[in-house]
């Protein structure tokens, strides 16, 4: 470890320090854990991640590089970065660059010399919580005047931008609405021949409806909760009766617009081996999830049904209509990074498109 002192500063109080390897700036945010062993690429380009300062339980990052891509987003979402050991010199045939210099091309500040494990350990306990990344040692206090997190109300706003984007394929067409889309998503759509229109959560995507056979609702970061006038508008969509399909936060926001709660996970599901079992089938898979919150399942109307369960904590994992084409699932069928063990829901779902076309 070579670089300069920086400070791990938790809302409660703890602060572990360390040395910095990314940018030398300041951030706060809300400070959560992944327990996976690879896949620092794609989880820190995750636009679910934006808002938080993410700590990796693996004990060494870096180890080889950063490739030119693909990534899950143009950027990288993360406030910043806690690792144990961070490994600056890369090995691996499409490697272009250290992690650290990405970081600090980023502007992005990490922090390595953690005991990460023990960290975890105190957010298993304590639940997720603010932190803030410091060069110098401070008050929690002094700190909440000085450092200004990301509005985390509106945060979806700052990773599902831009122009209403298509995708030229086969006769299958989809609406993609982006609330901070991993790019995996539009990618396991492309390689099954799908058309694919991809519009931001904010835009004027109703018009759309009428060109295409199946929508579906992508990950990003925050409360469902807030989203509740995008609740409303996926209302709509069900009303219509298209195909949907649902990936973490849009599970979420088809559940609220069924009329189900969600609510705060005390840390939430972030690594690449969290076992669900399919209720139908009973089998089991291992999925990659990302998620801060879930879907209370007892709240679930009737014309509703539970679909999958977490073998770990026997929290909701999907959901499916009874009698409709409406089917949602907590976890990431498109891995990136993470098991392969479920992208047959992607075939699932544009069959059921193409049998509505």
């Amino acid at each position: 470890m070579h670089g300069p002192l920086m400070r791990l500063l938790l809302a409660d109080g703890a602060a572990v320090d360390g040395r910095a390897f990314g940018a030398d700036r300041e951030v706060c945010g809300e400070v959560v854990f992944n327990t996976g062993m690879t896949g620092y690429v794609e989880t820190l380009t995750d636009p679910s991640y934006r808002g938080q300062i993410l700590v990796l339980t693996y004990p060494l990052q870096g180890n080889y590089g950063v490739p030119d891509g693909p990534f899950e987003s143009p950027r990288i979402q993360v406030e910043g970065l806690v690792v144990t050991r961070y490994s600056a010199r890369g090995s691996h045939h499409a490697l272009a660059r250290s992690l650290g210099d990405w970081l600090k091309s980023q502007d992005v500040p990490a922090i390595e010399g953690v005991d990460t494990r023990t960290l975890t350990r105190r957010l298993r306990e304590h639940g997720t919580m603010q932190g803030f990344l410091l060069r110098d040692p401070t008050t929690i206090e002094t700190a909440r005047e000085s450092v200004r997190p990301v509005d985390m109300t509106r945060v979806a706003d700052l990773v599902a931008q831009g122009e209403i984007t298509r995708y030229l394929g086969g006769d299958t067409r989809v609406l993609v609405i982006d609330t901070g889309a991993k790019a995996s998503i539009i990618r396991k759509l492309q390689a099954r021949d799908a058309s694919v229109i991809v519009a931001p959560f904010a835009t004027r995507w109703e018009p759309l409806l009428d060109e295409v056979d199946g929508v579906l609702l992508t990950n990003g970061p925050g409360d469902p909760a807030d989203l509740m006038p995008l609740v409303e508008r996926v209302r709509g969509i069900l009303n219509r009766g298209l195909p949907v399909f649902g990936i973490c936060l849009g599970h979420q926001l088809v559940a609220l617009a069924a009329g189900a709660r969600t609510y705060k996970l005390p840390y939430g599901h972030r690594s690449q081996n969290q076992p669900v079992m399919d209720i139908v089938t009973r089998r089991a898979y291992v999925t990659s999830q990302n998620h801060g919150y879930a879907v209370d399942g007892d709240t679930l109307p009737s014309d509703w049904a539970p679909w999958f369960v977490n073998l770990n904590d026997d929290t909701n994992e999907g959901i499916r209509h009874r009698d409709r084409p409406f089917r949602t699932v907590q976890f990431h069928p498109e891995a990136a990074p993470g098991p392969r063990d479920t992208e047959f829901l992607f075939d699932d779902f544009l069959q059921l498109a193409a049998e509505a076309r």
